[in-house]
């Protein structure tokens, strides 16, 4: 598209696990003028930090760097490239993965920049997926189902009734308590998102998405004596170290400085819009910012989001919080932690050599390859049935000490069979979540996906729609979820006067349907009933065998 002069345009940055992407976009339809990818110089460091330091396992740091090199390299590049006068560009937005938390000093330097603290883990950015804070999350739970007289916090239940290692606090205490001089020498615990938003401004503003799901935040965090019964050492913690204002979706944040125009290659002073999770960005994307329609964001991991009109209280979401994407809605979230990481996991580890080699003899490549292969057998293969827990379980059990298994296999199974299984178990999981929802009152009108998986697995797609027994409308050409950052920019910027009227100038959304077989859908509910007995007997009923093995 070749930009207009008398057009007006906004920028959205997506802050994925991986990498950066940066679109800008007509203000007036929300067409791509040109967008940039960047992947982060030092990734996600699992194993050791960029010194040499050793890691302990489940780590999953980032360097704070990468964020501001993919920030003003890929906005810099769609200036440049677009031709748009910098002038004519009224708002920037941002969206980031969360809690993907990093400690600062009081003028926002990562504690990691810092030489003292270059060869110390916890002075980097904990990601999402950052599981080594279980302990601590399980000790937070038990601190908010007891301390409050010997009774759970009315708060909990908007979190399912659960703590989640992937949320803030975990991370935060796992820090006081492995390395408590680094603790105090952090001003602040912040957000990537938020971070990333400060370093724009100059001002320190914090998310109410991300307070909200990830911090207990629900207009208000929880009281004193909550954090005083985790830790004494947490009972100031909310006027200290959390300390600044949260801002709704869609606010003006503040207006790009001096120094970050120049880098960015913008105008000064031009709009910034808080920040926003990754996941939620990509309702706006897609024009779903009505109550009733669930998308579920796959890629390396699915996350299960949806807006009612009411609040209800379900066991193991994320979090449920009133206007967490669109003012006027309560907006839900559930999620898994692998997806896509599970079908990667097999091909690079199980998939034998004569599969490569058949891939590689027929010039496709071995995800295609078994997908081919698993695509000729019936609903459940040759009686094969797998948990999806290789990362853990985020909902609704809530457990990232948790672990995949396969049942059923014999001297005959053939991978294509260990492969489909793996695809079913993950609709399955996501068939749990959203009983989960329906019996506790969301109502769930339509299903849409998006992401990497629905725009070129028809296979899996179709999975679901079988499994789930409803038609799901999958995206074929899903828009970034820096479209949806660029909708909240729109709205900061004052261009529209609210989300929705933002998102139905502004989305696009490109759609197939999947319709389920009956005769396949029926099949599945008998599998799903198998599925479910596994499901609680080895997450429930038997739940320390894995923690067990986990620990041997």
């Amino acid at each position: 598209m070749t930009a207009n002069s008398n057009q007006k345009y906004v920028i959205g940055v997506d802050f994925g696990t991986l990498s950066g992407r940066t679109v800008l976009v007509c203000l007036e339809d929300g067409k791509e003028v040109a967008d940039s990818v960047m992947n982060y110089p030092y990734g996600v460091m699992e194993t050791e930090l960029p010194g040499g330091a050793k890691l302990k396992p489940g780590s999953a740091l980032q360097d704070p760097r990468d964020y501001m090199e993919v920030l003003e390299w890929t906005v810099r590049d769609v200036v440049t490239r677009s031709g748009v006068d910098p002038k004519d560009i009224l708002g920037i937005g941002v969206d980031c993965t969360a809690s993907t938390l990093l400690p600062v000093t009081e003028d926002g330097t990562p504690l990691c920049a810092l030489d003292r603290w270059k060869d110390e883990p916890h002075a980097y950015l904990k990601l999402w997926k950052y599981h080594d804070a279980q302990e601590q999350a399980t000790r937070i739970e038990a601190a908010a189902r007891m301390a409050n007289g010997g009774q759970p916090y009315d708060w909990l239940a908007r979190y399912g009734n659960q703590v989640s290692a992937e949320w803030a606090f975990p991370k935060i205490l796992e820090v006081l308590e492995e390395n408590e001089a680094l603790y105090n020498e952090a001003a602040y615990f912040v957000e990537a998102g938020d971070w990333v938003i400060w370093n724009l401004t100059g001002e320190r503003k914090r998310s109410s998405c991300m307070m909200g799901y990830k911090y207990f935040w629900n207009g208000d965090f929880p009281d004193r004596d909550f954090f005083e019964a985790v830790d004494p050492r947490l009972s100031n913690i909310v006027e200290t170290k959390l300390a600044g204002e949260i801002l709704p979706t869609g606010s003006f944040a503040g207006g790009l400085t001096k120094e970050a125009a120049q880098r960015l290659g913008m105008a000064e002073g031009t709009a910034v819009a808080t920040a926003i999770i990754d996941a939620h960005a990509a309702l706006p994307a897609l024009g779903l910012v009505g109550p009733g329609k669930m998308l579920m964001i796959m890629g390396t991991s699915t996350c299960h989001i949806i807006m009612d009109e009411e609040e209800h209280l379900v066991p193991g979401i994320s979090g449920v919080v009133k206007d967490g994407i669109v003012p006027g809605l309560y907006a839900y979230e559930a999620g898994q932690s692998a997806v896509g990481d599970i079908f990667a996991w097999f091909v690079e580890n199980c998939a034998p050599k004569a599969c490569h080699d058949e891939a590689e003899a027929r010039e496709m490549s071995i995800h295609a390859l078994m997908e081919e292969k698993a695509q000729a057998l019936p609903p459940g293969g040759a009686g094969v049935v797998a948990l999806d827990w290789w990362n853990g379980n985020r909902s609704i059990l809530s457990n990232t000490e948790l672990s995949g298994a396969i049942f059923g296999l014999t001297l005959s199974t053939k991978p294509e069979e260990i492969y489909r299984a793996l695809l079913e178990a993950t609709a399955y999981g996501a068939r749990v979540i959203m009983d989960t929802y329906r019996s506790h009152g969301v109502t769930i009108d339509e299903i849409y996906a998006s992401g990497g998986i629905p725009a070129k697995n028809p296979l899996i797609m179709q999975i679901y729609a079988d499994a789930l027994n409803s038609p799901i409308y999958a995206a074929t050409n899903p828009p970034s979820a820096g479209l949806g950052s660029a909708v909240f920019a729109a709205v900061a910027a004052g261009y529209y006067g609210s989300v929705d009227e933002a998102a139905r100038k502004m989305a696009r959304s490109e759609m197939i349907c999947y319709r389920p077989d009956p005769v396949r859908a029926k099949r599945y509910d008998g599998l799903f009933g198998i599925y479910k007995k596994l499901h609680d007997d080895f997450g429930v009923e038997q739940v320390e065998l894995m923690k067990q093995l986990r620990c041997m």
